[in-house]
């Protein structure tokens, strides 16, 4: 029996496994049932612990965010703001904002170090309703010093399509700061980035009519041929019928059933809870600037023996005094590079042999055995890979 249907309630929620799992686990010790069935029992239940719900795998069609961009001013600030030269962007803004509320400043009143030209970023989330409330972030533009007490001004924040779908204005929240005098200076985080908590208004919705859906698209977020199959046999099962069916690596196709026509919101309330087991390729990452080494479990090797030896040159220079003997008529007095030159070779390297089909824990115990860094481990992994040893994906960052 798949999974799904297995642990599948009358709602279509998944049981609380944990409780239920204790208690057989009791009437088993009650019952005196034998060592290998509580094994067994406690086999299962890991197993199923360790799998994941649908919706933390995928995500679904037409459920997304939108990103929103606006241009600025932000205003009130102490002295930090953007230097007005000639030409500048922050200066024709104020100049045009002053003209449209009807004030017209000469040129030699445009001299003010409060204003800061900024660019105002947010993240739309997916079904958002009018006159509802999102944070935006605040990054200066110019050379601005600091947004430490700046207020921003009614600034229109639009989506790719150019159009205007929410209004942002409010005080600034700064996390960092500068201070300083002539001899030095202090600053603690990023005093040019703010943010405003629900600093802007929605003012358009996005339409978009879930229910009216015949079909659902999911797509995975780590791609695999497995893991699309497996969703889709879970869906299948909990369905009891051949509704899904995995399109690529990427995606799994669902039909909605006519039980669910015109419920796709409910259709999709009820999926999400199914648990699966996740697959993946054998993979290792690597970031070579950070030497951070990433395995994934499934890693195998093939038998290979390996060997680490380091060779280290130090080299010495010392400047010593050169001169003549006492009551000397020729010669003068001078310096001489000395240079000292030492080979320290470790002699105390080890070949190790990794046997065929070590696991992860097994490969790593190995390789800290012989002492190796995550530099020298990374040069390892890409010679055992270029041997042909590694059964994995090396991907460096």
């Amino acid at each position: 029996m798949n999974r799904a249907t297995a642990l599948r309630t009358p709602t279509g929620q998944q049981p609380d496994i944990a409780p239920k799992t204790r208690r057989m686990f009791m009437q088993a010790v009650s019952a005196g049932i034998s060592g290998l069935m509580l094994l067994i029992l406690l086999a299962w239940a890991s197993a199923t612990n360790a799998s994941s719900r649908i919706k933390d795998v995928v995500d679904f069609e037409g459920v997304r965010d939108n990103m929103l961009v606006g241009y600025g001013l932000v205003v009130g600030l102490n002295g930090t703001g953007d230097t007005l030269k000639n030409g500048h962007f922050t200066k024709q803004s104020l100049q045009a904002m002053l003209n449209r509320m009807g004030v017209k400043p000469t040129e030699a009143g445009l001299d003010s170090k409060n204003v800061a030209a900024v660019m105002i970023t947010t993240s739309l989330a997916a079904f958002s309703s009018l006159g509802s409330r999102v944070d935006v972030t605040v990054s200066a533009l110019g050379d601005s010093k600091s947004l430490l007490g700046g207020t921003l001004l009614v600034t229109p924040m639009m989506g790719a399509d150019g159009e205007v779908y929410a209004v942002a204005q409010g005080q600034v929240a700064v996390g960092g700061f500068t201070a300083g005098g002539d001899a030095e200076t202090v600053t603690k985080g990023v005093p040019t980035s703010a943010r405003i908590a629900n600093g802007a208004i929605v003012e358009r919705e996005l339409d978009f009519d879930m229910n009216a859906m015949t079909s659902v698209k999911l797509s995975l977020r780590n791609p695999d041929f497995t893991t699309a199959r497996r969703i889709a046999q879970a869906l299948n099962a909990f369905l009891g019928t051949t509704a899904a069916a995995p399109t690529d690596p990427s995606t799994v196709k669902l039909t909605v059933p006519s039980a669910y026509a015109g419920q796709v919101v409910s259709l999709l309330t009820d999926i999400e809870q199914l648990r699966i087991e996740p697959d993946q390729i054998a993979r290792i990452i690597i970031d070579e600037q950070s030497g951070v080494i990433v395995m994934g479990e499934n890693v195998r090797l093939s038998t290979v023996a390996i060997a680490q030896g380091s060779l280290t040159i130090r080299i010495t220079e010392t400047q010593q005094v050169s001169q003549p003997g006492p009551f000397s008529q020729t010669g003068a007095t001078t310096t001489v590079a000395r240079t000292d030159i030492q080979v320290d070779q470790d002699q105390n390297s080890k070949l190790a042999v990794v046997e065929d089909g070590v696991s992860l824990q097994e490969f790593v115990t190995s390789l800290n055995a012989l002492g190796i860094g995550p530099r020298d481990m990374i040069t390892i992994l890409q010679a055992v890979k270029a041997a042909g040893a590694l059964q994995a994906e090396i991907e460096v960052m």
